[in-house]
């Protein structure tokens, strides 16, 4: 085992990108935050590197939820933090929440910020805890392959480590990649572009050191295939911060592949492409990216005639495993006639996957413009398919709803919606919530699950009744056993907090 706990090994510190310029610092959410005392402010200071500063906290408020960025063009973030905290030990996290605990001050938790449904946002006020100052890896098991990671730790960062000094990958590369941290994966259940080979990050979670809301601290996991009761990590991934403070994280890691290999393919209508994909998983095949576009996204995106579907395809690995996986990609696509395109295509994908400079040129044209992921059995895919673009377009403004499947599972996959509205000013925040309103409730209605891996957030916390049932109790009991005095990340994932009701639209069963 490598130990570069003293990070003698030179290690970039990435920093949170923000979504778009920020023009100013009112609140957008009404009501007013949770102030921070002076002397609690002190004590904070003491602890770690303490901001609060207007403009620094403003910034440290917001993440990448599409429609604040047309708030912050407003010269509004959702809910400014009263502080932000910058802890670069698990010591100094404990210390902190014991302190909010004590006080009965909200802390909200944010890494790099790149969520996209306002998880990381202080809907309260309170503190911020900023994870980005703990980055780097502890050690590395290159035998066991696995590696410890301080969880404020950026994904580039992480694999231009592993890959020079180890060559080993954890293969987990989102879309937002470039600017998410470990943590940030774990707390929303991330899944990256190479998931149908390597999985999504509760697959490759070996065990998590967790902060609680009292500043306990614990350690889950640790060993492969364990039956010591429940696994406890599997509370804490997905659960965005609101049961506790993941701090160090324990990851599946793999040798740097070997070989690559590419493909494309054109099918005459996206129910044949469906078909496709769960053919090809159901024969044994997990290629790293399957990822199958609809007529419009083919056309904008892979440069297709706005019937055709486009397949784009690519594995990794041992050459003889990527041998066989390829040839029952090539079988089953012969047998639902389409036609191969050029591996070229592939080319084009990698290098735009990350782009999002047309989201932040849209939204200052006045575009009202997001993304909505689910997943559901394959039996569903199409109904799914036909109900969220029928009822998205029947939203007034609306002006397209696009889809294509991004991840594959032997029971089913994950759509990605994209839409669009052009409303008047006046409409733009109504007119959101309209669409995901029309879409998230068509997806579970018709079977689908309520997210993949964007998390629930602020902006899907309304949804959470209806996609849990009774299971929201449990979850709330949870919540109550792990953090009694409701301060980690109030307002989130539909659960009661002490602090206030979420307002409208956003609230649960609003």
């Amino acid at each position: 085992m490598t130990d570069l706990s003293d990070h003698s090994v030179p290690q970039p510190v990435s920093q949170p990108t923000a979504p778009i310029e920020l023009l100013g610092f009112a609140d957008h959410l009404p009501g007013r935050g949770v102030d921070v005392p002076t002397e609690v402010l002190d004590q904070l200071a003491a602890i770690c590197p303490t901001d609060v500063s207007v403009a620094g906290t403003a910034e440290a408020s917001r993440d990448w939820w599409p429609i604040t960025m047309h708030w912050a063009l407003a010269g509004q973030v959702p809910r400014r933090a009263a502080a932000v905290v910058r802890p670069s030990t698990t010591a100094q996290v404990s210390a902190i929440a014991s302190l909010c605990n004590h006080a009965a001050i909200p802390l909200t938790v944010a890494g790099g910020r790149s969520g996209v449904c306002g998880a990381s946002i202080p809907v309260f006020g309170g503190v911020v805890l900023d994870t980005t100052a703990m980055q780097g890896i502890v050690s590395v098991d290159e035998t066991s392959g696995v590696v410890e990671v301080l969880s404020g730790t950026f994904g580039p960062d992480l694999e231009a480590v592993l890959g020079s000094l180890h060559q080993l990958s954890v293969g987990h590369f989102p879309q937002s990649f470039d600017i998410a941290t470990v943590g940030g994966w774990v707390a929303c259940r991330g899944a990256g572009q190479y998931s149908t080979r390597y999985g999504k990050i509760e697959d490759m979670v070996v065990g998590l050191e967790v902060v609680l809301a009292d500043g306990t601290v614990i350690r889950t996991g640790g060993s492969p295939a364990a039956a010591t009761g429940p696994d406890l990590g599997q509370v804490f991934i997905g659960s965005e911060g609101t049961l506790g403070i993941v701090t160090r994280v324990w990851l599946i890691a793999h040798p740097t592949p070997p070989a690559e290999r590419r493909a494309a393919y054109s099918f005459a209508t996206f129910a044949d492409g469906l078909e496709a994909c769960r053919r090809v998983i159901h024969r044994g095949a997990t290629p790293a990216v399957l990822r199958l576009y609809d007529g419009a996204e083919s056309k904008r995106g892979q440069g297709g005639n706005g019937t055709e579907c486009v397949l784009l395809v690519l594995d990794e690995g041992d050459p003889l495993l990527i041998d066989a996986v390829m040839a029952i990609v090539a079988d089953v696509a012969t047998q639902l006639t389409a036609a191969p395109l050029s591996a070229d295509l592939l080319e084009r994908w990698i290098h735009h996957r990350n782009d999002t400079s047309a989201l932040q040129a849209l939204t200052r044209k006045g575009f009202v413009v997001d993304t909505m992921e689910i997943a559901a059995p394959w039996s569903r895919l199409d109904a799914i398919v036909d109900a969220v673009q029928t009822a998205m377009l029947a939203v007034p403004h609306a002006r397209s709803a696009t889809s294509h499947l991004s991840h594959s599972y032997p029971d089913g996959a994950c759509l990605y919606f994209t839409f669009a509205a052009t409303p008047p000013v006046a409409e733009v925040d109504s007119t959101y919530v309209a669409m995901w309103n029309a879409g998230q409730s068509a997806v579970l209605a018709a079977g689908g699950n309520l997210s993949h891996h964007h998390g629930v957030g602020l902006n899907r916390s309304r949804f959470m009744g209806e996609a849990l049932g009774a299971g929201l109790g449990v979850l709330s009991s949870i919540k109550h056993a792990l953090d009694p005095v409701g301060i980690l990340n109030p307002g989130k994932l539909g659960l009661p907090n002490p602090f206030g009701t979420v307002a409208a639209p956003y609230g649960a069963g609003s």
